[in-house]
């Protein structure tokens, strides 16, 4: 059997003026009207181990999953663990260390741990439940951009590959613990700095990968975009990690869809097909905003501590798409 759409599954649902933001667009975290000053931001994600160190691990799924709530403009206020763990495996100290971590990004983002639940299963797997808080009209959407935007990424791209590349003794051990530990800081004051330069569209780089998730940002308005292939952030040992290894499965399946609309280079190299359909676990978050501030946006992202790079423009057609390498 082969992978099974979801979304045709899924049952159809009467219209409801409470729902801001839904299945419609494959945004980052769902969206719920409270009241006219306040909306609810609902999002869950969890990931198996990508760090051998527990602690680590734990801190880099929380960050993965209340990145959601900071691509939409959001505050994480509270979250429920979801922890699937092997009846016989880890010890109960590598496990209670999984929670620590993930409660240590929880405390940095000012979020409360309200629970959770746990189920045995055969593959270890950790993530959260989050609920964030954000003003109606400051809500920031995955496809509202606008031809002339520029895009700005704030985390390199290359943890899959450097993750699998570590696996197979290809990359050595500073390369892998650097990309870790940028892997484990939280998209927060990103997402602060994106608000206060008035961004008009963001998302997270996740698993589907750089063109993926720019494919959800401009397919719904029919854009196209300009890319910069050597001003992409790279995290150290990603090229050679991926002249390596080349195109796997998972980068096939998230090349499909982009790869019909933006119909890639044929002499594009291997390696950047790789680095732009790798999957990525806790990555940045891709920013569209205007050219007159974007400026702004850049030195806002400096000043928080926060490394971004000007990577891209979006153009008004798709057929005006461009990979520059």
């Amino acid at each position: 059997m082969g992978p099974v759409d979801l979304y045709r599954l899924l049952p159809s649902q009467p219209t409801d003026e409470r729902l801001l933001v839904g299945l419609d667009t494959h945004d980052d975290a769902g969206v719920m009207r409270l009241r006219d000053d306040l909306a609810l931001v609902s999002t869950v994600d969890l990931i198996t181990p990508v760090a051998d160190d527990p602690y680590l691990f734990g801190q880099i799924a929380a960050a993965n999953s209340l990145s959601d709530v900071y691509a939409m403009g959001g505050e994480a206020v509270g979250a429920l663990n979801i922890c699937c763990f092997p009846e016989t495996g880890p010890a109960p100290e590598a496990l209670a260390r999984i929670l620590e971590g993930g409660l240590d990004r929880l405390q940095e983002a000012g979020a409360l741990l309200l629970g959770g639940h746990t189920v045995r299963d055969p593959e270890l797997k950790y993530g959260l439940a989050v609920s964030g808080l954000v003003h109606p009209e400051r809500v920031v959407r995955n496809h509202t951009v606008r031809e002339g935007d520029l895009l700005v990424l704030t985390k390199a791209l290359g943890t899959g590959l450097l993750l699998t590349a570590h696996k197979k003794g290809l990359v050595d051990d500073a390369c892998y613990l650097g990309t870790l530990t940028r892997m484990a800081q939280l998209n927060r004051r990103a997402s602060r700095a994106m608000l206060a330069a008035g961004v008009h569209a963001a998302t997270d780089v996740t698993g589907f990968g750089l063109l993926g998730h720019l494919w959800e940002m401009v397919s719904p308005g029919g854009h196209g975009v300009e890319l910069h292939l050597p001003s992409l952030p790279l995290y150290e040992g990603a090229q050679l990690a991926a002249e390596q290894l080349g195109v796997s499965g998972p980068m096939r399946r998230n090349l499909a869809l982009p790869g019909e609309y933006f119909q890639l280079p044929v002499d594009l190299p291997m390696f950047w097909t790789a680095l732009l359909a790798d999957p990525q676990t806790s990555g940045g978050l891709l920013l569209a905003i205007a050219p007159e501030r974007c400026g702004e946006l850049l030195q806002r992202l400096q000043d928080a501590g926060e490394a971004a790079c000007l990577i891209g423009e979006i153009r008004g057609t798709r057929s005006s798409s461009e990979f520059m390498s």
